[in-house]
């Protein structure tokens, strides 16, 4: 079989996206005629049928199932590879970190300075928003990104770097905002917000709290909320000022209520809440020396924090001084070189 073109793939993934020929055609700015001939041109080079087309509907086979998501990954790579090549051609490109400026739990900046001064040479910093870091990692933008999980991890390598406690944003006129004790049960009527934007399922775990640690399930006694039912939202700023106005209730990293303490925000410590778990994700056989040199110290750097947030682990919770502060609200650092579900293997 002749190898496949990026163009046969690129227009299949468009008919696998959209389920529509038409709508396919429309966004690949092709004519529908054209596009039917390169996807039946493909489906007899492969031999295998992709697609089942009838007058009302078109669904992929389990053959086309398979090649959309081998296509997605061997597409990514090689724009990734094209970027790569272009920052390659500066001369010496400098490692391209991608982050979310409020999504780093207080390491960036240590592990920025550790690694600028241990390398000799400073890091380009690529700021997005929540779910973008992984399209960085994928199109060639970064090298490498610092994000909460969880996420899709396709093509990714993830290293788990610390967790930290979640807890839970509440209006302060709330009646459970002035509780001292909560748990997740208590919160399962409560509306959770949805994530609008890349990585909507992934991000919407995180905020709505129902996400299991990983490799286990809920905890036993502590069930887990149903999934998200309340508002949208495309940003922490929008999703704080729901919870201000009572619209909706939020899980929280630590980190992110110390960062946004609110007059009209009550944030109370929930028994039973898994932690918000912070990682490193990088290209899967990604050889890179500046890479394996990030990863290393930022586990070292991490570790350092971990240890230092047991000095004053609680956070200012809201307008009762009496249910106002989130106990053992400590940073933990996994073993040092711990990957999410590998434990205790070096980075590399």
């Amino acid at each position: 079989m002749d190898p496949l073109e990026t163009r046969e793939l690129r227009h299949f993934l468009a008919l696998a996206e959209e389920l529509h020929f038409g709508r396919a055609a429309e966004r690949l700015r092709i004519a529908q005629p054209a596009l039917s001939r390169t996807i039946r041109r493909l489906e007899q080079r492969i031999g295998v049928a992709l697609v089942e087309r009838t007058t009302r509907r078109v669904a992929l086979t389990p053959a086309g199932e398979v090649l959309a998501r081998e296509a997605r990954v061997a597409l990514d790579a090689v724009t990734a590879a094209a970027s790569r090549a272009r920052r390659a051609g500066v001369g010496q490109p400098r490692l391209a970190v991608a982050t979310k400026a409020d999504s780093d739990a207080g390491l960036l900046p240590r592990l920025l300075r550790a690694y600028e001064s241990a390398q000799g040479r400073p890091v380009d910093l690529l700021l997005g928003g929540w779910g973008e870091q992984t399209g960085m990692l994928r199109d060639g933008r970064a090298d490498v990104a610092l994000l909460h999980a969880p996420l899709d991890a396709t093509g990714l390598e993830i290293e788990l770097l610390l967790t930290e406690p979640r807890v839970v944003a509440l209006c302060a006129e709330h009646p459970l905002a002035r509780r001292g004790n909560l748990a997740v049960a208590d919160l399962a009527p409560e509306p959770l917000p949805r994530w609008e934007g890349p990585g909507g399922d992934e991000i919407s775990l995180l905020w709505c709290g129902h996400e299991p640690e990983a490799g286990r399930g809920p905890r036993p006694g502590h069930p887990q909320p149903a999934p998200a039912a309340g508002p949208p939202t495309p940003d922490v700023a929008q999703l704080l000022r729901l919870v201000e106005l009572g619209r909706a209730a939020a899980f929280v990293p630590v980190s992110i209520a110390r960062r946004y303490p609110r007059p009209r925000i009550a944030y109370r410590a929930v028994a039973g809440l898994t932690p918000a778990r912070l990682v490193l994700a990088w290209p899967a056989g990604l050889r890179s020396p500046a890479v394996a040199a990030f990863v290393s110290i930022a586990v070292d750097v991490a570790a350092e924090l971990a240890a230092d947030s047991d000095v004053d682990p609680d956070v200012d919770a809201g307008p009762w001084t009496d249910a106002g502060r989130v106990e053992g609200a400590a940073l933990d650092q996994p073993r040092s070189g711990s990957r999410l579900g590998v434990p205790g293997r070096e980075p590399r």
